[in-house]
């Protein structure tokens, strides 16, 4: 056996469009501020920060709908003002059961994305 074990370095999800992947990259690239770092056949990969998704055409709402990421974020309040006017389900900036203050979004495909603040 040897003595060196690879390091996990990232973790990239892959996120059902729900729709076309002109409408996602849309929402994600001029609502929530993330780039276009490639694009394929019925497939883009996007990021904001250190924060990446693949997104993927996909209509499976089973898929969609159990789907749920949590993203740790260097400022919640000012990402909460940012996201808070979209056209989408934001729900409240709160303090969780668990201890953990944060905020969930549910974005056009269905998908859930909850933001908490990241500590240093």
């Amino acid at each position: 056996m040897s003595a060196n074990k690879a390091v996990l370095l990232s973790v990239t999800p892959m996120i059902a469009t729900g729709g076309s992947l002109a409408d996602a990259l849309a929402f994600y690239t001029e609502q929530m501020g993330f780039t276009v770092v490639w694009q394929g056949d019925g497939m883009a990969g996007i990021s904001r920060g250190s924060v990446a998704f693949n997104l993927i055409v996909n209509n499976n709402r089973e898929w969609i709908e159990n789907s749920s990421f949590s993203i740790g974020v260097s400022d919640l309040d000012a990402l909460y003002q940012e996201f808070r006017g979209l056209a989408v389900n934001v729900g409240p900036l709160e303090v969780k059961f668990w201890g953990r203050r944060e905020f969930h979004m549910v974005v056009p495909s269905g998908v859930c994305l909850q933001f908490y603040e990241q500590n240093s």
